[in-house]
């Protein structure tokens, strides 16, 4: 434990090319048809974007103006990481704990770490370590449940063909259900059909979103090893550790988690105790790119692959920059398509080539042009 807490309390950010202050003068929230952004500038006039994930600014806008954005107001950029500790005092925000300040506080974060980047003409994969990747393999995921099995299969069938995608997720069990299926033997029919449809040149992923207890998750993920699966994801309520850790202990195929988890210590513990094989905590939900990385470094510790959780809209593109840089992300990433509309933003494009997509190579996230992104956009 301790050698994954010294992992974790090294320094993330690396500062070369940011010689001098950088004050933030200002930080908005911006909509624009179905997106938001939130913009920061700082006193010199350097500018950057991030984008929330798709309608959670609609709840949480208020405590984003009033408990985040004006803890920033004035400070150097360049301290982002001690600044998160302090937004986490100030005001009491720890009692805000959890999604209600982490994303907020995310959505902050890639802002500045985008506007740090296109000043030291950096990705943000530069920022947060050694670029190692400039191409990540992508799994496609269905997040439906209201599907027969064989209506599913078609959704899957489009998905990898738009997609290029040599990897698939689909959902099993009913989502946080005590057991039940989503529709009668749902589940059973699925699995061996998915591999019967896609045979072996296709890797699978399956996620039960909290579904089972212990005997179930078992007997579902001795069906998820016959068909050889990649893993098995969220097999148990997700806070039911002790379960959690019954189904990794039995089952051969990975079980993954961690997409709810909070906590890094509750992640310190998960990773020691080894109650997942492999731990994703997601990018918005859990704080940021920078706590995610400390995830990501004590996982390494034990040899623990870490496969972050997406949260749909423009997360793919943090995806891509926090996969090109830890050591070891996993087999492949989730991307719940997004190119189509998003990709013109980027120099160059965003592309999928037999079963790779390509990391922003340009500053900061790598958009190209903030002006054009924001035209038309208002204020909220």
């Amino acid at each position: 434990m301790d050698q994954l807490g010294r992992a974790a309390a090294k320094p993330v950010l690396r500062l070369d090319g940011l010689n001098t202050p950088v004050l933030i003068d200002s930080i908005r929230l911006l909509k624009k048809g179905g997106d938001y952004f939130v913009h920061v500038r700082s006193k010199d006039g350097a500018e950057g974007l991030s984008l929330p994930q798709s309608g959670r600014p609609d709840t949480l806008a208020p405590l984003l103006k009033d408990l985040v954005i004006p803890f920033f107001a004035g400070k150097d950029a360049r301290q982002l990481e001690d600044h998160l500790w302090e937004l986490y005092r100030w005001k009491s925000n720890y009692k805000m704990y959890g999604i209600a300040l982490w994303s907020p506080q995310t959505w902050v974060e890639c802002a500045i770490l985008d506007m740090l980047g296109r000043i030291a003409k950096k990705p943000i994969g530069a920022l947060l370590g050694e670029v190692r990747r400039k191409e990540i393999p992508i799994y496609v995921a269905s997040g439906r449940r209201d599907s027969t099995p064989q209506e599913e299969i078609d959704y899957l069938q489009k998905l990898v063909s738009q997609s290029g995608a040599r990897a698939l997720k689909f959902r099993v069990g009913g989502r946080m259900s005590r057991n039940a299926d989503a529709s009668p033997k749902r589940t059973e029919t699925l699995i061996p059909l998915v591999r019967k449809t896609f045979g072996d040149a296709i890797d699978i992923h399956a996620d039960s979103n909290s579904s089972y207890d212990v005997p179930n998750a078992i007997r579902v993920g001795r069906m998820l090893e016959e068909i050889k699966a990649v893993y098995f994801e969220e097999p148990c309520e997700f806070d039911r550790w002790e379960e959690t850790k019954q189904v990794t202990d039995t089952l051969t195929i990975p079980v993954a988690g961690g997409e709810q988890e909070f906590s890094e210590w509750r992640f310190r513990w998960a990773i020691a105790n080894h109650m997942v094989d492999i731990v994703q905590p997601d990018i918005q939900y859990y704080g940021g790119l920078i706590r995610s990385i400390r995830v990501a470094r004590m996982a390494d510790v034990v040899n623990m692959p870490t496969t972050v959780h997406i949260s749909g809209g423009f997360g793919f593109v943090y995806m891509l920059h926090f996969a090109s840089v830890i050591r070891d992300p996993g087999r492949y990433q989730e991307y719940k398509l997004g190119t189509e509309k998003y990709g013109q933003w980027f120099e160059g494009g965003i592309s999928v080539r037999n079963g790779n997509m390509s990391v922003p190579q340009g500053p900061g996230c790598g958009i190209r042009d903030i002006a054009a992104v924001l035209k038309g956009a208002v204020e909220v």
